[in-house]
């Protein structure tokens, strides 16, 4: 998403000070120059947190992942050197968010998109929506992530998937990594809206959205058959050529990606000056607020295709109150 300066919506909370506009990547006429500065700009395309998440996936894979000729036979060792390691991921990842944001606090509720904090309440597990949240992801998401990277890996020792080289297709590797967040936010999307289809959201989505008030643990609670949806797209993977660092990104992604996407501030203050902008993601924020509405990532602008788009204006805001006292009453 494209977003300029904030200001205060109708709630308190913080929003942008300007539209939400999609990306240039699909602009008609085509834009190139504004795409190019869109891949490059902060924020943009790949900055501030894609690099990141390249640099955590290459440390994984090189230090942190059992070597490819021991993966030929399902084996307890292996699976849960896998498990423990993304157990640990995710506890560093989301956790380092969650204490920054909400245990330290240390910005109070500065850019907040939502002014008041979490709260206790009966309809989360433990009566508490952090320890919900950690439940749900933990034990199923980290699960459910990792039985998709055993099959994975199974798979390509046993030559079930192509294997790509970087010494012999350098162009297309490279342009494969950086392809990972526009087909995750296509499958998310239509994963997402599937979801929304009443019998599932009231089977398995209704867990994902006991969370108005997001914060970093909230992006991963889900129920498990969520989780096994959520986590499909790595099916792809499996269909064309591609390195195992491919699929390895692209898991990492998936599941650690939501913990900034979900914290619930849009600017991370460091220091005295220093605002590292999109931090956290407003353009899903609206999705928490109104359900129905923003369904994607807006890396690929398929809301505002398929006619779901919210674009933070006020007229939006209305259409969606509108709405929602329409079906609710």
């Amino acid at each position: 998403m494209i977003r300029t300066d904030y200001n205060k919506d109708d709630s308190g909370g913080y929003q942008p000070n300007g539209l939400i506009e999609s990306s240039p990547f699909f602009s008609w006429p085509p834009r190139p120059s504004k795409a190019v500065k869109h891949l490059f700009n902060c924020p943009g395309y790949l900055l501030p947190w894609y690099p990141m998440y390249v640099t955590i996936a290459l440390i994984t894979w090189f230090v942190l992942t059992p070597d490819l000729a021991d993966m030929q036979s399902f084996e307890f060792r292996w699976i849960t050197t896998i498990y423990f390691r993304n157990i640990g991921l995710l506890i560093l990842i989301w956790g380092t968010w969650h204490f920054r944001f909400y245990v330290q606090r240390a910005q109070g509720t500065r850019y907040k998109y939502d002014k008041s904090w979490p709260r206790k309440h009966r309809r989360f597990l433990f009566g508490d929506q952090t320890k919900d949240n950690m439940f749900w992801s933990i034990v199923s998401g980290c699960s459910i992530w990792t039985a998709y990277e055993v099959v994975t890996y199974w798979m390509f020792a046993n030559g079930y998937i192509s294997f790509l080289e970087f010494r012999q297709h350098p162009l297309f590797f490279v342009f494969l990594l950086l392809l990972i967040p526009l087909i995750h936010d296509t499958h998310f999307y239509f994963g997402h809206r599937l979801l929304h289809w009443k019998p599932l959201y009231k089977l398995v989505h209704y867990i994902h959205h006991k969370n108005i008030n997001v914060g970093p643990w909230s992006g991963l609670s889900m129920h498990p058959i969520e989780h096994v949806i959520y986590f499909s797209g790595v099916l792809l993977y499996w269909i064309i050529p591609i390195h195992p660092l491919h699929g390895l990104l692209y898991m990492q992604y998936v599941a650690l990606a939501p913990a900034h996407s979900h914290v619930g501030f849009d600017k991370m203050i460091v220091g005295k000056k220093l605002q590292i902008p999109n931090t956290g993601d407003y353009f899903h924020y609206l999705h928490h607020r109104y359900f129905e509405c923003n369904y994607g990532g807006g890396a690929v602008p398929l809301d505002k295709w398929f006619g779901t788009f919210h674009d933070s204006s006020s007229e939006s805001h209305h259409a969606m109150r509108v709405k929602r006292r329409r079906l609710h009453g």
